[in-house]
């Protein structure tokens, strides 16, 4: 696979030309869509997927995912002092690559965890999919008394490149990025002193019913067989929808009975020709960490939530820094505001994600203390 780069946006389209896998109408496509992404120049790409007649293989994609999850579950065993044996549950989500043995059985494997533990290997979610895996450990550690679970999100970038020239399959060459995040939840009381936050709150909206969403992100071949993710063109609108329907249910669950009466009473008589009244969620949540997709993405959650610059500060910092790192990405924005010491004990953090399905999820955090700045963080890079 070659060494992982930093690439930035010149440094990318070069390499795209180089590689002599697009032709020039793809390449003019990629410059274009680089440039209003919202995407800085310090993302981390794997630079043999630039070979020419790059095709992705599962070797690629099992050694990209090797570098980044058994490094973030490291720093999380340090961090948390946890031993590995001590883990009852393991739950991995990978939207693109799915191998034999499962990516689960790879972290089993690498890290010798019990031959008891209740193993779980989620695909094809996107990046829906780490909110996912947070509500599966919430519903075992529900039924598992006493336990540990480690939660991976992780996207391997090599085995979903798309070398061909169809504008569509084009597009997450253009956004995503490598990454993995580790979390460790638990249900020993004792931990509570320990643990930086408590789950409140998880909603998850899933659109798959209607056809147009179903296929608005979707894996396929073009016509000269090459694979690839094809992203439609009216996904914005379609996860604008999915956003509605997902905070339709999530407000009546985190806002105050005041905004809520406002929300109600406003549903009940407001004229037809009105815009429809939209909550104060600035009253519900402290912080916002929408998914880092694109910047036309978070624009448009900004405007539909009507929240301020300061709410979208991390997703936007996490976009320029690490590009969109699929259902990690959640955890880079809440790592920028630990490490910027911005959460305070009782503050409530928003994760939003989406993915393909169509899915919105979201779920609630309320800080148990004042979170200090982390010896591990992805950030620390940036400071020195």
């Amino acid at each position: 696979m070659g060494l992982l780069v930093q690439v930035s946006k010149a440094e990318f389209i070069e390499l795209a030309k180089r590689s002599g896998n697009f032709n020039d109408t793809a390449i003019k496509f990629q410059e274009q869509v680089l440039k209003k992404s919202g995407i800085g120049d310090e993302t981390y790409l794997p630079k043999g997927v630039f070979r020419p007649g790059y095709t992705s293989s599962l070797k690629d994609g099992r050694e990209e995912l090797s570098l980044v999850m058994f490094g973030a579950i490291k720093d999380l065993l340090v961090a948390t002092k946890v031993n590995p044996k001590d883990i009852k549950i393991l739950i991995v989500n990978c939207g693109i690559l799915n191998t034999t043995p499962s990516i689960s059985s790879m972290v089993i494997n690498h890290f010798k965890l019990r031959s008891d533990i209740h193993s779980f290997n989620l695909g094809g979610m996107g990046c829906a999919a780490g909110i996912t895996a947070i509500d599966l450990a919430k519903d075992l550690l529900d039924a598992y008394p006493r336990s540990y679970a480690l939660v991976v999100s992780t996207e391997a970038v090599s085995y979903s490149w798309y070398s061909g020239n169809d504008s569509d399959m084009l597009i997450p060459n253009c956004f995503f990025r490598m990454g993995a995040a580790a979390i460790m939840l638990s249900n020993f009381r004792l931990d509570r002193w320990r643990a930086k936050y408590e789950l409140k709150q998880l909603v998850r909206t899933h659109k798959g019913m209607d056809n147009k969403s179903y296929k608005s992100i979707h894996q396929r071949e073009d016509n000269e067989g090459k694979k690839g993710l094809s992203i439609s063109k009216d996904v914005i609108e379609i996860g604008g929808h999915a956003l509605k329907a997902n905070i339709t249910t999530l407000g009546p669950l985190v806002l105050p009975v005041s905004e809520q009466l406002h929300f109600f009473t406003n549903l009940l008589f407001k004229k037809k020709k009105s815009k429809p009244y939209i909550p104060d969620f600035k009253l519900a949540f402290e912080h916002v960490c929408a998914l880092a997709t694109s910047k036309k993405v978070l624009d448009e959650i900004q405007k539909n939530l009507e929240l301020t610059e300061e709410y979208m500060e991390a997703s936007r910092k996490t976009l320029e820094r690490f590009g969109n790192t699929s259902s990690s990405s959640n955890w880079y924005e809440l790592s920028y505001l630990e490490f910027n010491k911005r959460i305070k004990k009782g503050d409530r953090v928003c994760q939003i994600a989406f993915g393909s399905g169509f899915m919105c999820n979201s779920v609630v955090w309320k800080a148990l203390r004042n979170v200090g700045k982390p010896k591990q963080s992805p950030w620390i890079e940036d400071e020195n």
